[in-house]
Formats: structure tokens, sequence, C-alpha cells
């Protein structure tokens, strides 16, 4: 097979498949098994469908949408479109129809790639309005015949018989670093989304940058477990190019929902993971450890101590010496080592996390028992990644130093600017909103506010828009405040109120399994997490929990008033976005009344 020059992700795993053959790519779940393709196999998927791509006229350049789960086709679908030139336009498989539409609006798309019924329902239901959309390929079978569809299965058969298929491997050697390789629409927290155009050098930079900082640390024998979005920038570069260029294989959980069994399964080596995956898991430990019996409870207390002092040590990848070195061998014997066997992390080398700031607290919680626990930072106009810790130097709280060749500075205003290969063309048809995103002297303005400190280590401490300014003109970042209080383990989330008002609130949404055995103990009774919310001891409790949590903070970042709520946030019920971040705007005009409750108009300052 043809050596092809690595100028694009669909030339790297060409090389790759002809280096790695027979062995395993991926793998997923069938029939109850984890069963896996190898390169050759995907290879072949990757050219059929390809192939068929060519012959209803998709050219370099056309747009072809991918609406879908997390699944081994979404990586065949990927490397078919970007291997013919195309653009390959991701769509959140949790969208509805209506975002959707505007996506295959706005991008023009000429196909659509839909997972499931239920994604191809809703690309039906907006059809007549998409006078460009002329093609809809379904990856599942469909549960009955839809007029106008194809389904994937079909698309590789009139593939194979594609009489001219020696045009996959000129329009590979045709694209070019400066070609568009993906329109990523941002998620968006206000406005319609906006397209992000990235290049196929976008891609190859930035897992080059990766590849450089890792320093050799992973490799061909590792296992990734693919669980976050594929649509969204971070997987689809951290856990899905960089263990492609690894040559490293990727098992696909079959939904978050299932993570726990998945990772029983797999056991990987290396997962990519927001912050909400460790909260979770973090909170689910100690949510056990309350109804451990003393002596367990002693036992697990003693060797988190024992983890605090190994802290220094887990963060520079050093084993401790003398006392505290047998000490960490006794509690990794008889705690950590059942508690990862438990978890299915007793392989794991490196869990990244990205997409929003991590707590400290759940970082040195992981670290400390021997598990390195990498954050990072990045945003999808800048493909992501332009700084993380390295498994060998971590420093809890930030997203440490910036990958080679990528400049980051501070602005006057405390403003993250970024320079390097992997920053965007620009937003598609938005040449206003691309003028704006970046500085005169092309700095990509981030819209995160930073620090960095003498080592290169940058901390996040906030986002521009979401800073709060108070009647007393005061800014406040309710980040690190939110952030802070996500370490007690009775509050599940929380959003800071205060903007142009007197002093700041919060919303609170309680950790109701433990609030309900909190609850239990103390003899309150209760039906509904409803009652639990009204309960003034209750109230009193989680009172308590942000006066201890937020101790450190000045007395103007404080919270004076809070309102309990008995459901959690979700991307159904509209406050987050499909990467997890809180949409505040959602937020101030759904609990516009709980809100104004915190400041009545006769309360004195």
């Amino acid at each position: 097979m043809a050596t092809f020059k690595e100028t694009s992700m669909g030339a790297i795993f060409q090389n790759q498949a002809a280096k790695y053959g027979e062995k395993a790519c991926v793998s997923y779940k069938k029939d109850g098994v984890y069963t896996d393709i190898s390169w050759n196999a995907m290879n072949r998927m990757v050219h059929t469908l390809a192939w068929y791509l060519l012959s209803i006229g998709i050219k370099k350049g056309d747009r072809v949408a991918l609406f879908s789960d997390n699944r081994y086709e979404w990586w065949v679908c990927d490397l078919a479109i970007l291997s013919i030139g195309a653009v390959n336009v991701p769509i959140y498989a949790t969208n509805s129809a209506s975002e959707a539409e505007y996506i295959l609006s706005n991008s023009e798309s000429k196909a659509c790639i839909v997972g499931s019924d239920d994604h191809c329902d809703r690309v039906m239901e907006v059809r007549r309005k998409l006078s460009k959309l002329k093609t809809i390929i379904i990856i599942d079978r469909p549960k009955s015949k839809k007029a106008g569809i194809v389904t994937l299965e079909e698309a590789y058969k009139k593939g194979e018989g594609y009489k001219n298929k020696e045009n996959f491997d000129k329009m590979l050697k045709s694209v070019k670093m400066t070609d568009i390789a993906t329109f990523i629409y941002t998620s968006g927290t206000t406005g319609n989304p906006k397209g992000v155009m990235l290049t196929h050098s976008n891609f190859v930079s930035n897992i080059t940058q990766i590849v450089d900082g890792i320093e050799g640390f992973l490799n061909d024998k590792d296992v990734f477990l693919s669980f976050l979005p594929l649509s969204h920038s971070l997987e689809r570069t951290a856990g899905y190019y960089l263990p492609l260029m690894l040559g490293a294989k990727v098992a696909f959980a079959e939904s978050f929902q299932a993570i726990q069994q998945n990772f029983n399964d797999v056991r990987p080596t290396c997962i990519i993971s927001v912050p909400r995956l460790y909260e979770k898991v973090h909170a689910g430990i100690l949510a056990k450890l309350s109804d451990a019996p003393p002596v367990k409870k002693a036992l697990f207390n003693w060797a988190m101590g024992v983890a605090r002092k190994n802290l220094p040590y887990a963060c520079r990848m050093k084993k401790p010496g003398g006392l505290l070195g047998v000490k960490f061998a006794v509690a990794d014997k008889i705690i950590f080592s059942k508690l990862k066997n438990a978890l299915g992390l007793d392989r794991l080398r490196v869990a990244v996390s990205g997409g929003g700031p991590l707590s400290v607290s759940d970082a040195e919680f992981f670290i400390g028992m021997g598990l390195s626990i990498c954050e990072g930072f990045g945003l999808t106009e800048t493909t992501p990644v332009t700084n993380f810790n390295r498994p060998w130097m971590i420093k809890p709280g930030t997203v440490g130093p910036a990958v080679q060749d990528t400049q980051v500075k501070i602005a006057d205003d405390g403003e993250l600017l970024i320079k390097g290969p992997q920053v965007m063309k620009g937003y598609y048809k938005n040449a206003a909103a691309t003028k704006e995103a970046f500085t005169k002297d092309g700095f990509f303005r981030t819209g995160d506010i930073g620090v960095i400190d003498e080592d290169g280590f940058l901390s996040i401490t906030g986002r521009l828009k979401d800073i709060i300014v108070t009647a007393g003109g005061k800014n406040i970042s309710p980040q690190n405040i939110e952030n802070s209080l996500k370490g007690s383990a009775y509050i599940e989330q929380v959003a800071i109120i205060g903007d142009r008002r007197k002093y700041l609130s919060a919303l609170v949404i309680p950790v109701f399994d433990e609030l309900k055995k909190w609850a239990k103990k103390n003899n309150i009774q209760f039906t509904s997490n409803r009652d639990l919310i009204e309960n003034e001891q209750v109230k009193g409790l989680i009172d308590a929990e942000i006066k201890k949590y937020t101790k450190q903070f000045a007395r103007v970042e404080q919270i004076r008033k809070f309102r309990l709520l008995d459901a959690e946030w979700t991307q159904a019920t509209g406050e987050l976005t499909p990467t997890l971040k809180v949409k505040r705007k959602v937020i101030a005009e759904k609990y516009a009344k709980e809100i104004e409750s915190m400041y009545p108009s006769n309360e004195q300052d």
C-alpha cells in the first residue's frame, strides 16, 4: 500500500492501517461482549463509504453532516469524508430537530449521515426546509423502510460497485494542510452556534503537539475508553485522533449510564473526560463510605491521610521513601488497589480532564492514591488543546504549561490570548465574529480569565462574560466559588447569582442520595425531594456547608442567601450545553422567581 504524505488525519490513518493491519483498532459491545475490529477491516469500510460518497457526487470542499452517538462507525464516516477532501460537519447526538436544521442549513450540507431512527426522524422533520440536502444515510438498520433513505449497508454495497476506485488515492493526495477539515458548531450558551472552521493543519498540528508533550508516555499498547461526544473537539482530537496517531486501541462505551460497567469490561489505560465523571466517581465513593462500618471508615480515612501526604510525590510520578513509603504500600494494598479494581481503574495510567474546571479536591483525591489526572485547557477554536499537565509534572488547580509552538499571554483586562498552529481559520460565513475573535496582532481572544505562574503553568479563574459586577462595583468570578462548593458531599450543582445586585446568592441542587441518608439519620420525615429542600434542618445543613466551603473567600464573595432546587440540571431540561456547561442565561430566566425572592426590595444593604 502507498505511503501517504501526512497532511491530514485521513492520510495518517492510511499509513497506520498499513503498519498495523490485523491488530485491533477499535472495540465495541456486540451481544454483550466487547468485539475488536482490525485496522484493515476499518480501512475497508472507510474505502467503500468514500467510494459511495464519490459516486453520489460529493466533491472536495462539500459538506457532509454526521449526526450520531459515539460508535466505531463515526470514525469510519469521518475518515471517509476527510479522505476525499470533503468537510465533516458533526451534530451533537442530543441536538433537537431545529438545532440540527440550523447546522445543516448554515453549513449547506449536501449529505447527512444519521446514527439511529431517532436521529433520522429529527432530520426528516425539517428536511423540506433544507434545499441543499440531497442524501440521508442511516447507520442503524431502520425498524421500518424509510423512503429516500440509504442504509450504511447499502452505501457500502454501492461503494463496492464504484468503477473509479483509484479516485480515493487521488482525492486523498490532493488534500492540502490548509484545506478545511470540519465545521464544529459551538454549543453556544447564548445565540445561534457559530461554525468553527478547522483545517487539516489544525488537527495534525495539535496531535503532533500532544504527542510531543507526552514524550512517549502513551504508545500503541494503550487502550482508551471513548465516551465523550465525538462531535466535541476534545474527544475528537484527544480521544480519537491521538490514539489513531499512536496506533492505540479505542473501546467505545455503550453510554454514559453504562460507564461503570464498561470501565470494568475494558479496564482502560487512558481516558479523556470532563470533570463531571471525576465528580460523580468521587461522590459515589464517599456515599458508599458513609454506609460502611466504623472500622472500614477509619481505615479509609487513614489511607486518605496517607494519600494527602503522598500528593507531592504522585504529582511528580515518584514513590515516597521511608515510613511514608511503607504506609503508602500498606494503604495501596488494603484500600487503593481494591478501590481501583472495583472501579475498573486498575490499569489506568493517565486520565485527562478538560472541557471545564476540575475542582482541586476531586483532582487531589485521585492523584494522592496514585491515579494521574492531568487537567488541560482548550477551546473548539483551538482544536482544542493549548495547555495540559504532564503525568510527571502535575500542579492541581492549574491546566498546565502550553504545548509546543503555542504563545499564551494575559491581556491587560486578564483575558487569556492564544496564538499557535492549532488556532482556527475563522467562523463560517461570519466575518464580523471572526474579526472580533482576534487581536490586531493575531492572538485569539479566548474569553477566559487566567494567570500564568513562574513555571509557565496556566490557571483559569473564570469567564469574562460570566464575571459578576456587584451593585458596589466589585468584579467576582463565580466559577471559583462554585467549584469550591462542589467539594461538599451534599452539593451536586450550584449557580452563583449577583450581577448588579447588592450581594451574592446561590441556587443549589443537593446530592439527594446523601441528603436522604442524612435526613434518615436525623429522623427527618420526607416523601419527596421537595419535602427535603423545604425542611429547615436541611437548609441549616446546606448553609453550614456553604460557609465551610467559602470561608477562604473575601467578604464580598460570601454567599448571603441561597435557594434549594429539587431537580438536577441537564441538557434535556435546557440548563446545560452538550458539553455540560451551565447556561447562565437560561437559569436566570427559568428561576427568576426564586432569584428575586433572595433580593427583597425592602432589604437594607
